[in-house]
């Protein structure tokens, strides 16, 4: 375990510990469950050839999280999920990998191809909330939370499909042509599944918030989050690969049981 991941862990229990301390009788402390569908997408990038025009993917996010309630509206909400972060990039773009029997161009220039490209990336996250609900207990009440959240790289792969002739440039106009004749180059290819995992930093960091609405069930309550969140760290080692950020819209559903 690095120095990041401790001092994450140190203050997460500490954290917890503060919340106990504080917590009141009747606040209600409550343990849960969540799930439901995220909308992650890569931001940051737009100035590198290789990061720039990600678009949103599907992912999913789940977890667990516990509610220690400090009052009866205010309450300190440390979860742990996982979190599908990443996102897509369509048509023509740069090629990355080496392609044998052409070539290198010099640093910065790529050749181009038109292919599907999804940078899957996956999270153990862990965020820390304060949460702040209107109305009573015993009625359906909205809240507003927000917080920070650490982030450990659990996998990263860049998926893509898909088969093309190769350009030299980015719109797709200067094919690639073969000698003698200066035909173009025939579809390649670009069906493949990369671990990238070696190329981007492990830890991430970042704020998240967001609001939802709590019904109670007895002592327990169904609820429906939605958050926002967003990366403060690079993700990528080397700034030649581009500068991108994590961000995401979490949708959820989950129950939570009274445990106080």
């Amino acid at each position: 375990m690095n120095i990041t991941l401790k001092m994450v862990s140190i203050a997460f229990v500490s954290c917890l510990a503060a919340s106990v301390a504080f917590a009141q009788d009747d606040a209600g402390t409550y343990v849960g469950f969540k799930g439901g569908l995220s909308i992650p997408q890569l931001s940051g990038g737009e100035d590198n050839e290789v990061s720039r025009d990600y678009k949103s993917r599907i992912a999913v996010n789940f977890g667990a999280f516990v509610d220690f309630g400090i009052t009866e509206r205010f309450s300190i909400q440390p979860e742990v999920n996982f979190a599908g972060q990443g996102g897509k990039r369509n048509g023509i773009q740069p090629v990355t990998q080496d392609l044998p029997g052409l070539p290198p161009l010099p640093p910065g220039n790529y050749y181009y191809a038109d292919f599907d490209n999804t940078a899957e990336l996956n999270y153990l996250e862990i965020p820390v909330l304060a949460k702040y609900r209107f109305g009573d207990r015993d009625k359906p009440r909205f809240y507003v939370n927000g917080g920070v959240f650490y982030g450990r790289l659990l996998s990263a792969k860049q998926k893509t499909a898909g088969s093309s002739t190769l350009y030299l440039d980015r719109d797709g106009t200067v094919p690639v042509l073969l000698p003698p004749n200066g035909d173009p180059l025939p579809p390649i290819p670009f069906d493949a599944v990369t671990d990238v995992d070696d190329d981007l930093n492990k830890n991430n960091f970042g704020l998240t918030g967001g609001g939802g609405v709590e019904i109670p069930f007895g002592k327990n309550y169904l609820l429906f989050d939605a958050r926002v969140s967003r990366g403060l760290l690079t993700l990528q080692k080397d700034p030649a690969n581009g500068e991108s950020k994590t961000g995401n819209v979490v949708i959820s559903i989950g129950w939570a049981f009274g445990v106080k």
